[in-house]
């Protein structure tokens, strides 16, 4: 049966947050305090926190120093998932993956679906793992993190929720 199971007590993921962009700032990241209240308010420790450039080499260098940090987890990243020249998030995100988690960005694009329809296929969310840590990177509008986050991320980072979820599988990650 689907649903939080009650008689399993909650693990705290540690999750770092990643917000790409050219433009913001700590003052002007709302999209990056929309995961931070998020992830805090659902329990989760927030391991880190930073803003890179829409850069290819500087996102992987985050990335990777990160899924290196025995300490974290999971990586949320929010912005650069357009189509946009300045767009390369996925790319970053994609080759740093030691498997792609296809089924995310197809969930996340049919739940926006319902908000913002067509407009949908504008976003290029993906997620993946790396080095025992899950990577997600989201649009860069705060809707969308809230909707990723309240629609997939809270129940899949709870080792409450049945049938299975993200949690329970991290220490087999690494597996060989």
């Amino acid at each position: 049966m689907a649903g939080s199971d009650p008689t399993i007590l909650f693990k705290p993921v540690q999750i770092a947050v990643l917000t790409v962009s050219d433009t913001r700032d700590p003052a002007t990241d709302r999209s990056g305090q929309t995961l931070v209240d998020r992830l805090t308010q659902a329990g989760h420790t927030l391991i880190d926190r930073a803003i890179v450039r829409d850069d290819i080499p500087a996102i992987v260098e985050r990335l990777r120093a990160w899924i290196a940090d025995p300490g974290v987890d999971v990586v949320i990243a929010t912005g650069g998932t357009g189509v946009t020249g300045r767009d390369v998030t996925p790319e970053a995100f994609k080759s740093v993956y030691e498997k792609e988690i296809e089924g995310f960005g197809e969930l996340f694009r049919m739940l926006s679906y319902q908000k913002i329809k067509t407009s949908t296929i504008q976003s290029r969310a993906t997620a993946g793992v790396a080095g025992g840590t899950y990577l997600f990177a989201l649009p860069g509008s705060p809707g969308a993190c809230r909707d990723a986050w309240d629609k997939i991320l809270v129940h899949q980072l709870d080792i409450r929720q049945k049938p299975c979820n993200f949690v329970e599988l991290m220490p087999r990650l690494q597996e060989r």
